[in-house]
């Protein structure tokens, strides 16, 4: 671990040079706080040296990459996670025959629903090649004593044998992520100290001494590993509209056991339990309507108890911008109705408004500000949720195709507009530790980046410009939801409905 955490601290210097031309968009943004470069990540992973295989068994001698029959089965640390996925997508087959009874399911494009192939996670012809790597010191809220957390993304491919004895390699819609912790508390810089949080951020944001950034040389870094794969796709039919599904699932380091076991997913509110258990359904609503928890809800930074959670979720998208059953808290405010025999919701109007206002006169809030925004931020604050705002389909980080010579526009850029759009966050948390600061967590809702005074983003798809999510007045009243009031375009646009949409719209130039 100690060499692969060096080396991954010098990539994050490297990237202050030059990019490659396909990330310049974005690679300032970033700068710091992702690394995105093509090149440096195809020398990273050609040299197996942030594989999968070095990270988790950095003592196995290298004979060439591990393709996945030979990863799942030589490394057993990973041996709970195929049977696992395998579980999710049985359940999930038999959840789609029951509603669509009519339609053919299958791998391949003979069938109406088209599902990943699980054959995938155990070839010899694929394996799992490094994307990106992303410096999420923005979440040391959830273990401070971490400093956050460092994710290594990785995406699954496939090669294929040419005429000329070379390979053709293809993405697969998959993504695993190995998260590790941003410290290990044993490792010291100069006079022996630990090594302190404001040291990391400025290695990350400052050409610094990171050799010095030395990791434990055992299992101590590892947090888990998170799995996104697009499970099926659905062309539009007489049944319903375009639909691409995605599973989610979250896999626990156990250092007693040494292998990564299934678990819930942070903040992964399990709607359908709670509707139907009116114990539990009354446990939610007061625990999250305390005032305690409300004013981390409302910052974004809420850590929800695990009885309340899934260990899955599946992503439908595109899920649109107005409530729908398509999104992960449907059902649970009044009005909105959720799945079969879910009863009563779980918060009334009275309950939010009540709360709010409360709230309000304690000065907690600074984002709910009423009832609409209570139930945008129940489904951004989710893992689904977050995926179906600004997505790229149900990824947030695909990364760049370094594996073509000629990638598409598709693939090109590395991140969605929700991911770029929240690096100047990031960033400013990541300068309040260098600076010895407390940082400030609290995020605005996903559609929109919480900019914290700068103009970085003015006038772009991000913030205000052609695309950005917008308010859009009220049909009663002619004016904005009061939590969204700010959420305005740039000159020579305005914001107009999507679809159905009614109370956020996208800037668009006005025709008429």
């Amino acid at each position: 671990m100690s060499r692969a955490l060096r080396i991954l601290i010098a990539a994050a210097v490297l990237l202050g040079g030059a990019a490659s031309p396909s990330a310049a968009e974005t690679a300032q943004l970033m700068r710091g706080t992702a690394i995105a470069d093509p090149d440096l990540l195809r020398k990273l992973d050609d040299g197996d040296v942030l594989t999968i295989p070095r990270l988790l068994a950095p003592a196995r001698k290298a004979d060439g990459p591990l393709t996945t029959d030979r990863l799942f089965a030589s490394l057993p640390q990973l041996k709970d996670i195929p049977p696992a996925i395998d579980a999710e997508l049985e359940r999930y087959i038999g959840q789609r025959k029951a509603a669509y009874p009519t339609e053919t399911i299958g791998v391949g494009e003979g069938f109406d629903v088209q599902l990943f192939d699980r054959a995938n996670l155990a070839s010899p012809d694929t394996r799992f090649v490094l994307a990106g790597i992303v410096n999420r010191m923005d979440r040391a809220y959830v273990a401070e004593e971490s400093c956050g957390e460092i994710r290594l993304i990785y995406r699954l491919a496939r090669f294929d044998a040419r005429t000329d004895r070379g390979t053709i390699a293809t993405r697969l819609p998959m993504t695993f992520n190995l998260v590790i912790k941003a410290r290990d508390a044993r490792q010291t810089e100069g006079g022996g100290k630990p090594i302190s949080c404001a040291e990391i951020a400025r290695r990350w944001l400052d050409n610094g001494n990171w050799q010095e950034l030395i990791g434990g040389r055992d299992d101590s870094m590892l947090d888990r590993i998170e799995t996104n794969i697009q499970v099926s796709v659905a062309p539009k039919s007489a049944l319903h509209d375009f639909r691409s599904d995605y599973l989610l699932k979250v896999f626990k380091y156990d250092a007693a056991t040494k292998t990564f076991a299934e678990a819930v997913l942070e903040n992964q509110i399990d709607r359908d339990r709670i509707l139907a258990d009116d114990a539990l359904r009354r446990d939610f609503r007061d625990w999250l309507l305390a005032p305690g928890n409300l004013r981390e809800f409302d910052r974004g930074t809420v850590l929800i108890p695990e009885r309340f959670l899934a260990k899955a979720a599946v992503v439908a998208t595109p899920a649109g911008l107005d409530a729908s059953a398509l999104q992960p808290e449907f059902g649970m405010l009044q009005g909105e109705e959720g799945g079969e025999g879910s009863g009563a919701p779980v918060f009334t109007d009275d309950d939010v408004v009540g709360a709010l206002k409360q709230a309000a006169a304690r000065g907690d809030m600074q984002n709910i500000r009423s009832v609409a925004g209570f139930q945008r931020r129940l489904n951004d604050v989710t893992c689904s949720g977050c995926h179906q705002t600004r997505g790229i389909g149900g990824f947030h980080f695909p990364g760049v195709d370094w594996l073509a010579d000629k990638p598409s526009n598709a693939a090109i850029v590395p991140a969605s507009p929700h991911f770029v759009g929240d690096q100047l966050r990031r960033r400013d948390i990541l300068t309040a530790f260098a600076t010895g600061k407390r940082p400030d967590f609290s995020r605005g809702f996903a559609s929109r980046p919480q900019t914290r005074g700068s103009r970085e983003l003015a006038g772009s798809e991000y913030q205000d410009g052609w695309g950005a999510h917008c308010s859009l007045r009220d049909a009663g009243s002619g004016t904005p939801d009061k939590s969204f009031t700010s959420w305005n375009c740039a000159n020579g646009l305005t914001c107009q409905a999507a679809a159905a949409s009614r109370r956020i719209g996208m800037c668009f130039i006005k025709t008429r």
